[in-house]
């Protein structure tokens, strides 16, 4: 090799090592791959891994619903102590599953209340004594049945139950003035759910809980989702919520039809599309296939 085209591609790999030992040291400085958006009126969400959390940002204190994991959770509580020196005062919690409630723990001794439904904090005991994690949790010190009233600051919060869906015990947090409710995983956008029979779910139930969900809001309401298939689109507005309804409805006829024909359930959930739902994919159709079934199957 000549000495020019030497000293050419030495310097290529030269400047080729340098980008990379400045990417890995930016990722080993910020190695965290969170995002903050704010909505409106000092209301945010934080998205990283788990459900959607939603944020209250006020002089009087911040509340925060739903927590994701204990390794997440941190980032969340740092990120909101950054912005706002007020205390925490309310960790709202949608439903138990972890995803939401793991990074309760991380929450002990920051946030002075812990909320959830009655059925949310029953559910959340249960699988902890099953998993054998019960020194993991920070189970919520308040509860409510049907509605909750809460007030920080100018804004005032109501929690509604309306019923079995995705769980037993899913609420649902309005911030009135802001007018932004956050849903939990009462709603999955573009995203196969869950569906929690182990934990009260019910499908036709939940059909109905959405439904109340869009009458509560209006126009201009802003739904914080549980979970979303694309980056982005964890918020979302009442036609939203309307097409998920829409959603089940499809999946349940396509159980009920398929039953009376004697299909069996084996059989059933191996199917990979459902006859009319098109913006729905990725992965997890078994999940909601075979809920459909056994609700159908039951009856």
């Amino acid at each position: 090799m000549h000495r020019r085209s030497f000293l050419y591609h030495t310097g290529l790999f030269t400047g080729a090592s340098l980008l990379f030992q400045k990417s890995a040291l930016a990722t080993m400085l910020n190695p965290f791959d969170y995002k903050i958006r704010m909505l409106r009126n000092n209301v945010g969400i934080f998205t990283e891994r788990g459900g959607t959390i939603g944020f209250l940002l006020s002089p009087e204190g911040t509340l925060v619903i739903d927590a994701q994991f204990e390794d997440t959770a941190p980032h969340l509580i740092a990120e909101v102590q950054k912005r706002n020196t007020a205390p925490i005062k309310f960790l709202l919690n949608t439903h138990h599953h972890g995803d939401h409630t793991s990074g309760n723990i991380a929450f002990k001794g920051i946030a002075e209340h812990v909320v959830a439904h009655q059925n949310s904090l029953i559910n959340q005991k249960n699988v902890a004594e099953k998993a054998n994690k019960v020194d993991k949790q920070l189970y919520p010190d308040q509860t409510f049945d049907k509605d909750l009233k809460l007030k920080l600051g100018k804004e005032k919060i109501t929690g509604y139950y309306f019923g079995p869906g995705h769980t037993n015990g899913d609420a649902i947090y309005h911030f009135e003035d802001a007018n932004i409710m956050h849903v939990g995983d009462l709603m999955f956008n573009k995203r196969h759910p869950f569906v929690d029979r182990s934990a009260g779910a019910n499908m036709r139930s939940w059909i109905g809980d959405l439904e109340r969900l869009q009458k509560k809001g209006g126009k201009d309401t802003i739904y914080i989702f549980g979970h979303s298939l694309n980056e982005g689109e964890e918020t979302g507005s009442a036609e939203d919520l309307k097409k998920f309804a829409d959603y089940l409805d499809k999946v349940l006829q396509f159980a009920e039809t398929e039953f009376k024909k004697g299909v069996s359930k084996e059989d059933f959930i191996k199917n990979t599309s459902i006859p009319g739902v098109t913006e729905w994919s990725g992965q997890g159709i078994e999940r909601p296939l075979t809920a459909a079934y056994e609700e159908i199957s039951s009856k």
